[in-house]
């Protein structure tokens, strides 16, 4: 194992839970910590990417910003399950829904995640490499939906490398393949679990629907970023 602190992040191997929370924002890492974490202590601040370590219910738990896109977060899980020794890393954030039965405010569970990305090239497969979840966390994040009584609806996800694209109608191809919603970084963290043989999932909040003109309000994202989260550090 490699010697920590990294480039990327400046704690000590032992100051990193061996389960990690990553949204891509890093002041929402802050929130997350000093809303829902006890004894949250901050390890890490290396271009201010900030990352937090703390308890919750008796659990150890490190929150970490990813950043925005496949390269961003593909650094971040690489050297969190490779020189940290993460077991699993449950992403939490934000998509637009591309599926008439997926509203505003649901949780998607991204059991698979299709991609336009080139990341899967690096590996040198002989084919074409499908992304998908851990089912066991998948599973749980159902389960714990229900049984809090929050709207949770499971499939495939696009992680897109592209947010302005010249092809006004590659979402609507997307579309047509039965994708629920788009983001733009779980393909590279499924890659990366699946290449060092550890656990990931990615939980999204539907806070737009882009083919309805439909989009959450401030609270509603707020209020629907507390429903994922309560699932997610249920499970986590």
């Amino acid at each position: 194992m490699a010697q920590t602190p990294t480039p990327h992040i400046g704690a000590e191997r032992e100051q990193i839970a061996g389960t990690v929370l990553m949204p891509g924002d890093p002041l929402r890492a802050k929130f997350i910590a000093e809303t829902f974490l006890e004894k949250a202590e901050c390890v890490s601040s290396v271009r201010n990417m900030l990352i937090y370590t703390g308890d919750y219910q008796g659990k150890r738990i490190t929150v970490a910003g990813g950043g925005m896109g496949m390269p961003s977060v593909g650094i971040y899980t690489y050297e969190l399950f490779h020189f940290y020794d993460v077991r699993q890393i449950i992403r939490i954030g934000t998509a637009g829904t591309l599926n008439d039965k997926v509203n505003l405010r649901d949780v998607v569970v991204g059991i698979g995640a299709s991609t336009d990305s080139g990341y899967a090239g690096q590996f040198g497969l002989p084919g074409t490499y499908a992304p998908v979840a851990d089912f066991d966390l998948a599973r749980a994040a159902v389960e714990t939906g229900e049984r809090f009584g929050i709207k949770t609806v499971a499939g495939n996800i696009l992680s897109s490398d592209i947010f302005y694209n010249e092809d006004q109608g590659a979402l609507k191809k997307w579309a047509g393949m039965g994708i629920l919603a788009v983001e733009m970084e779980a393909a590279a963290l499924y890659m990366n679990a699946a290449r060092a043989g550890r656990r990931a999932l990615c939980l999204l909040t539907v806070s737009d629907a882009p083919f309805r003109g439909e989009s959450l309000s401030v609270e509603d994202r707020q209020s629907g970023f507390t429903d994922m989260m309560r699932i997610a550090l249920e499970i986590a």
